[in-house]
């Protein structure tokens, strides 16, 4: 499960699923132009994971002021004396922090820097094999090897499922907060995503990912205008509630979802998870022999999906 905050509360909430998990992605050490990484406090939740068994996961980003960077990234890729200094510092903070292996979520590269990130996790991948640490990255959903797109084009799966211990497929965001009204984790999609990367990678490397939140769009949809507000599927159930509304299933999507009117006269939507949606997930993953899933992100309370957990995995637990 990817971990956005890193305080207190964020230790605690790890103890609190930490039953259900093998790894802690603990998001992120933000790369600069200097080849540097910008550090975060987290000696707590590192330590929460410990008390759990659960693997924390170092996790490297190009975000520059709150956004994904191709140049930031290209700054770094293209120079190999920056991309060692990125390396070297990584492992520091690794084997200082007592993290056991690194997640790098490099996005909006762009096709200039696809074979830069390929080397990139081909050296990582010998400088940890070396001190016993896993290599992962998290790449876009993509169905196909040449999809357009700066999101897609600077993700090769059939490299990374070479040099990486484990892939995470961030399958979700379909629905998304500036786009229009839709599942946030279509099944139908995701199925499309990973039965693709299946052809190009072990399937047990491959992580499918589960969103553990839901969206709630003011109607009418204006692009570029409406923001979807994210929220939890307790919150989603509650609204349903509160407006006194059926909630509907899409069978194709097999997602959720409820269309309610506030009080100012507003019609809204909103797309969630349920026990069903997840079930469909599970099976999804059985069905394609996946090594497993993660979430994105921790925080948001969906207490059904932890108990639909427990019958049909077992956790794996580091020794």
């Amino acid at each position: 499960i990817y971990l956005l905050f890193t305080g207190e509360k964020s230790a605690e909430e790890v103890r609190g699923v930490g039953a259900n998990l093998t790894y802690l992605q603990i998001f992120s050490y933000e790369m600069q132009r200097d080849g540097s990484l910008k550090p975060i406090e987290a000696e707590g939740v590192i330590s929460a994971a410990y008390d759990q068994q659960v693997i924390p996961l170092m996790v490297i980003t190009n975000i520059e002021d709150g956004q994904f960077s191709t140049e930031l990234a290209t700054t770094v890729l293209s120079d190999e004396a920056l991309v060692n200094r990125l390396l070297d510092e990584a492992i520091a903070i690794m084997d200082e922090k007592g993290y056991l292996g690194l997640d790098f979520d490099l996005e909006y590269l762009g096709k200039e820097n696809r074979e830069r990130y390929n080397q990139l996790m081909r050296k990582a991948k010998v400088r940890l094999d070396e001190r016993g640490y896993f290599l992962s990255s998290a790449l876009a959903p993509k169905v196909r090897a040449d999809q357009p797109g700066r999101l897609y084009e600077g993700h090769d799966y059939q490299a990374h499922g070479e040099s990486a211990d484990f892939i995470f497929i961030m399958t979700y965001e379909s629905g998304w907060t500036g786009g229009p009204p839709l599942p946030v984790a279509p099944l139908n999609e995701v199925r499309r995503v990973l039965e693709y990367a299946v052809t190009e990678m072990p399937s047990d490397k491959i992580m499918m990912g589960i969103p553990l939140y839901g969206y709630d769009w003011t109607l009418p949809y204006v692009p570029g205008e409406t923001r979807a507000k994210a929220l939890s599927m307790e919150e989603a159930n509650e609204l349903a509630a509160k407006y006194n509304v059926a909630i509907q299933f899409d069978s194709v999507a097999q997602s959720p979802f409820f269309s309610y009117v506030n009080e100012g006269g507003k019609e809204h939507i909103v797309w969630f998870e349920d026990a069903r949606s997840i079930q469909a997930k599970f099976d999804l993953v059985k069905e394609l022999g996946l090594r497993g899933f993660y979430y994105w992100v921790l925080g948001r309370k969906f207490p059904q999906n932890w108990l639909l957990l427990e019958p049909h995995f077992l956790t794996r637990k580091r020794v």
